[in-house]
């Protein structure tokens, strides 16, 4: 699964006042050429399905035109200059930052990001404490001087002496599988392609003796139609040292066209587990490849494991949200790998269950308390369960065993930046390791709070809510709420040095726990999904209404910010609440919900939005999806819309056929402006550089929307 595949979240924000608001260039002309076509009996028609095209003349003229226009206006703002220098003096400060850490005997694996490179390098280290010991294994900056190539994720083999490594560019996710020596960095002469893509993203996982990977793949030209090529993933075998051509198919001619397939291997190397979604609306089945070499099914979409850890003690953990919304905990014996003999070790509770790490004496669970963290250690029975202390309100972003038994875990709240913290055996205090970050800048007068709004069915919706201390409780307050609401992902605590620009001038940050997301568990997700999708907009509004009501500011002074099926939740606030806010920050999104499972990614998203090939589903699309909600005449909101080029998630063409309707139908007195990056797609491999003009650009256009100041209040 890929946890945040659809996740695009730049932290913001912020000196103007409103008097100095440059003019706005009119908007390009946008010929209507109506197409019409009948869904469930209902005739839509469609004025802009032209600018779909990206490789039409008339299309790239049209954009570029947006382009011009957007950065003449951003341009003008007199503190865009300054907000890019102060961005990258703050970026070339801040300390290196760890993620995506792998043990095997001996050594740890992370992604190192070290601005100012523009892309993050694969690195090793003898220990989470021993930073001398670092080794870089291949640092993408080399092989691209311009920062547009990335490494998409890497699996080192288990005995850590080489490391199968996907690489794509520009922000494509188009990945292609290299391989390395661990020890020397050395570039091994295998190469495989098209491994790794945004429908359904990509996988890799060791054999025993290092010889040969098991690897998920995307039909070639000739095994499929050209419309399936990013569909039908399959799980391959490559044996080192021989051509690709020669690899064997092993599993995944019977898995669905939408399948997004990750493999893990036991550590001994006896077994592979291979978890298959079902898209994106959280549905999956696991295979299990055992030392007979043939693949047994273990679960089936509809029995609801979400989870699945090999264990060290020859056993399958499975979390189950089976008649647990929240999750409980199965322990499977490999020597009877049928889900009916799994055993019921940690049943469900109050918190939702997240992350299961399985050592060979104790099993660590990553718990979810409405947004922020909390860990337990339990014995392999479920029994013996202690508290593993935690910072306040922090969110836990990854876990995994060191080769001794012992936890690492990657700890990080609203206030203090991420840190990796070591815990020997769950009885001690859990200590920070050298992985740790630091800040170019001080949050130590930053207060969160934790409060509920009600939305419009009586449903509770905790607000993160962050600002400096002594904040006064007037009304005046700039305000920048964010939310997402999607695919069962939780919108937990997270640090962002750059929201200092925010805080300086007197701004509060919030972040909204709305349903769709995961904070509460899978009903949490069911109540903002297929067509139950308006309750999210009705959470967000709800949230809005309650931070003007409790006096933290007034609609003249809030933004709203979101990415990606965020952007989808902006344009609902857009098309339905457009008094509610004076300023909207929407990147990547999805508009235009009739036609956004023609796209390759968009069939992966059927499972979680629904299709209008279902009646009751096409009627709950039909009466939210933005594109048709736009209204002539109406005064909306000041809008900043983004999108990449390389987009190969959300289709650019949303945001182009979005901000057409938009500036068709507005009255004329708020920019609507549209700015599209030739380097980036949906944010993923997006180089440095380009994202802190992303984030001046966001910055600039709030200061100036919301008449921010320089100067704190």
């Amino acid at each position: 699964m890929r946890a945040n595949r659809f996740l695009f979240v730049i932290g913001v924000i912020t000196g103007l006042t409103m008097s100095r608001l440059p003019a706005i260039a009119p908007a390009p002309e946008t010929p209507k050429k109506p197409v019409s076509t009948t869904y469930q009996g209902v005739t839509v028609e469609d004025p802009y399905q032209w600018l779909e095209q990206d490789n039409d003349p008339q299309v790239k003229a049209w954009s570029d035109a947006q382009n011009q226009r957007t950065r003449q206006y951003l341009d003008s703002l007199p503190d865009r200059a300054a907000i890019e220098k102060q961005l990258a003096e703050w970026y070339a400060k801040t300390s290196p930052s760890y993620s995506s850490l792998v043990s095997r005997p001996g050594i740890l694996f992370a992604m190192k990001f070290q601005p100012p490179k523009q892309q993050p390098l694969l690195v090793t280290l003898a220990s989470a404490n021993d930073l001398k010991s670092e080794k870089v294994v291949l640092d993408p900056n080399v092989l691209d001087a311009k920062g547009t190539t990335a490494i998409d994720w890497f699996v080192p083999s288990l005995d850590g002496k080489h490391v199968a490594i996907s690489l794509s560019k520009g922000g494509s996710e188009d990945g292609t599988l290299h391989f390395y020596e661990t020890a020397t960095g050395k570039v091994m002469p295998d190469t495989i392609a098209h491994v790794q893509y945004p429908t359904a993203g990509g996988s890799a996982a060791w054999n025993a003796d290092g010889t040969g990977v098991y690897y998920t793949r995307f039909p070639r030209k000739s095994e499929r139609p050209e419309a399936d090529l990013n569909f039908y993933q399959q799980i391959y075998f490559h044996k080192l040292g021989t051509p690709d051509t020669e690899d064997t198919y092993s599993i995944g001619k019977e898995f669905p066209r939408i399948a997004e397939i990750t493999l893990a291997a036991s550590r001994d190397g006896k077994y592979v587990l291979a978890m298959v979604a079902n898209g994106d609306g959280g549905e999956f089945a696991h295979y299990l490849l055992g030392p007979d070499g043939t693949w047994k099914q273990i679960t089936q979409f509809g029995d609801q494991i979400k989870v699945a850890r090999l264990g060290r003690d020859n056993a399958l953990y499975l979390l189950s949200r089976a008649g647990a919304p929240r999750g409980k905990i199965l322990r499977l014996s490999l020597d009877a790998p049928e889900l009916k003999n799994a055993v019921e070790i940690v049943p469900a509770g109050e918190a939702v269950i997240e992350h299961i790490v399985p050592t060979a004496e104790a099993l660590y669970v990553g718990d979810l308390l409405g947004g922020p963290s909390q860990v337990r250690r339990l014995g392999l029975d479920g029994k013996g369960e202690i508290i593993i202390p935690i910072p306040k309100i922090s969110a836990v972003q990854e876990m995994l065993a060191w080769e001794d038994g012992s936890l690492l875990f990657l700890d990080v709240s609203y206030t203090e930046p991420a840190a990796w913290f070591h815990c020997p055996n769950g009885k001690a205090e859990p200590m920070k390791t050298a992985l740790r970050s630091t800040s170019p800048v001080s949050f130590a007068d930053i207060e969160v709070t934790r409060e509920f709004a009600t939305s419009k069915d009586g449903t509770k919706i905790p607000l993160n809510i962050i600002f400096r201390k002594g904040m006064k409780r007037d009304g005046q307050n700039p305000t920048l709420l964010y939310g997402y609401g999607g695919y069962g992902i939780s919108m937990s605590p997270n640090f962002d040095f750059t929201r200092r620009l925010w805080f300086d001038r007197g701004g509060v940050y919030v972040v909204a726990n709305i349903r769709g997301g995961g904070e509460f568990g899978e009903d949490w997700h069911k109540a903002g999904n297929l067509t139950k999708k308006q309750n999210v907009f009705d959470d967000f509004a709800a949230a809005a209404e309650y931070l003007i009501k409790e006096k933290y500011t007034r609609p003249e002074k809030l933004a709203i910010q979101g990415g990606s099926n965020g952007g989808l939740l902006m344009g609902a606030m857009i098309t339905q609440h457009p008094d509610l806010m004076r300023a909207v920050v929407s990147s990547v999104g999805i508009y235009d919900m009739l036609r956004v499972e023609l796209a390759p990614n968009g069939a992966f998203n059927v499972t979680e939005f629904g299709t209008v090939k279902n009646p009751e589903q096409f009627k709950a699309l039909y009466a939210y999806s933005p594109y048709h909600h736009v209204i002539d005449g109406t005064k909306y909101p000041s809008i900043l819309m983004m999108t990449g080029a390389n987009d190969g998630r959300v289709a650019p063409y949303h945001s182009r056929k979005m901000i057409a309707r938009l500036d068709e139908a507005n009255r004329p007195e708020n920019p609507i402006l549209l700015r599209t990056s030739s380097s980036a797609g949906h944010g993923q491999g997006t180089a440095l550089s380009e994202r802190i003009k992303q984030l001046a650009d966001i910055y600039a256009f709030l200061f100036a929307q919301l008449g921010m100041t320089g100067e704190p209040r």
